[in-house]
């Protein structure tokens, strides 16, 4: 989905695979609209024909996602991924009966006696486009938030990814009716056009970039969006912070997936006079971590050589501009490209100016800064695009509190990396750049579904009162409204 958005579909002629996609979800839509609202039971069958084919299919799973990056970490997708999908349905399950109960609103004086109540109701069909990094995880997430609210779901998965994307489409098919749950292919043609079509929802988790191409296409159809996008997430050390725990947390929280997260710490503010110090601690948990040797197990590969490229692009201009950089090997060193695997690095003194701080890296390579106050960091901060994540480390409650309150993020994680997102009951979404919009547990319920207001009016209330012809009644109604105003 990198590229494919760069140009709207070519619709004449349509091509084969993008007439299959119209056709899935026309056929879609109309089931939709004459079956709108899915019972209790329905849902909940739904998602668990959805955690069987995680359950019954999980060894399968982590073979392909391993073979789409050269190497995958199968303990990373055990716990990241499968994991994850399984809490989430666990979770909805447990909840969904409270979630769908219509709501008491309390209901103005002047209307009573009479009712408010809020009625969730599903969008009707939900758009997936799923990226590479996390792709089971990231693809079923929302699939289940949109299954949850009583949604048809169409998934369009990476072409990043196709040994996932092709077991995911036949475990799917082998559950699931096409016009309940459906997975399409990754051809170039139907990638295009996935996102010009009129969905009720559309869920995009990728690149900022790619982002408001997505945007832009569901626009013309007033089609809303939840966009996961990315961005520089920061951490900061404080100067009260155990720079050796700090250390540790951030090493793991750079290097889980070989840095393929999007809320990864994406660089590091220390201060100053701690900049070189905690730097090596960084490359000592680095190397209890992963070790030296690229065929490590547990050290997950780069997606592709583009990739793997482009980063070797950022830690060179780095080195130019004079930055110091620690790694255990050079990324051409040929023991590691062979395994496309990219040696853990850090710049150490890096600069606004590098190419390492003016995109998002992705990747296991971790810009180190300095600063020399509190205030200084959250300038550096506040200056860029607001960030997927923060992350902050210290035991001083007022400089935390002064940096939760002066910097806007799509989600914290304080005293440690990523673990905000695991959390079931917090909504999980970015803000400006990094996203728009929310998801797991009851906010991705919530954002699958239209909360509908209901007034129900009493036979006993005056509302005909309001009625003409006017006279003295209106008089007196309106005095009564200004006093309850």
């Amino acid at each position: 989905m990198d590229r494919a958005l760069d140009h709207a579909p070519d619709r004449s002629p349509t091509s084969a695979p993008i007439r299959a996609l119209q056709e899935a979800f026309q056929t879609t839509v109309a089931r939709s609209r004459a079956e709108p609202a899915a019972t209790l039971a329905e849902r909940l069958d739904r998602l668990a024909r959805l955690r069987a084919v995680v359950a019954d299919n999980e060894e399968r799973f982590r073979q392909a996602i391993s073979a789409d990056f050269g190497h995958r970490s199968a303990v990373e997708t055990t716990i990241a991924e499968a994991m994850m999908v399984y809490g989430e349905i666990r979770h909805a399950t447990k909840h969904l009966k409270a979630w769908m109960a219509p709501q008491r609103i309390a209901t103005a004086l002047q209307f009573l006696p009479a009712r408010n109540r809020l009625i969730p109701q599903p969008l009707g069909v939900v758009g997936i486009i799923a990226p590479w990094n996390y792709p089971l995880q990231l693809t079923l997430a929302p699939a289940i938030g949109a299954l949850a609210a009583g949604n048809r779901v169409i998934i369009k998965p990476s072409e990043l990814s196709p040994h996932f994307s092709a077991l995911l489409k036949e475990t799917v098919a082998a559950r699931f009716e096409a016009t309940e749950l459906l997975v399409t292919g990754i051809e170039d043609d139907a990638a295009k056009a996935f996102a010009h079509l009129p969905f009720d929802h559309l869920v995009f988790t990728g690149s900022t970039r790619v982002g408001r191409l997505v945007a832009e296409a569901a626009g013309r159809n007033l089609t809303p969006v939840t966009l996961e996008l990315g961005g520089k997430s920061p951490a900061i050390i404080d100067a009260s912070a155990d720079l050796e725990e700090a250390a540790e947390r951030i090493a793991y929280g750079k290097l889980l997936n070989a840095g393929q997260t999007c809320i990864a710490p994406d660089y590091v503010l220390v201060p100053e006079n701690s900049v070189q110090s905690f730097a090596e601690k960084v490359r000592a948990q680095m190397r209890r971590m992963f070790g030296t040797d690229p065929s490590n197990k547990d050290y997950t590969s780069v997606i592709s050589d583009r990739h793997y490229a482009r980063l070797e692009s950022l830690v060179a201009d780095a080195a130019r501009s004079g930055a110091k950089i620690l790694q255990p090997a050079k990324a051409d060193d040929p023991n590691w490209k062979a395994h496309r695997k990219f040696p853990p690095t850090l710049i150490v003194g890096a600069t606004e100016a590098m190419a390492a701080m003016q995109e998002e890296i992705f990747g296991p390579v971790l810009p180190i800064l300095g600063y020399r106050d509190p205030t200084e960091a959250i300038a550096f901060v506040n200056r860029r695009d607001r960030p997927l994540a923060l992350y902050w480390f210290g035991k001083d409650r007022a400089a935390r509190d002064e940096v939760l309150s002066r910097t806007i993020s799509g989600g914290v994680t304080v005293n440690d990396c990523l673990f905000h997102f695991a959390q079931a009951n917090q909504p999980m979404g970015g803000v400006g750049a990094s996203g728009t919009g929310a998801y797991h547990g009851e906010w991705g319920f919530r954002t699958f579904s239209k909360l509908k207001p209901v007034f129900y009016r009493s036979k006993f209330n005056r509302l005909a009162d309001l009625y003409p012809p006017y006279g003295g009644k209106i008089a007196r109604l309106e005095k009564m409204m200004r006093f309850m105003s």
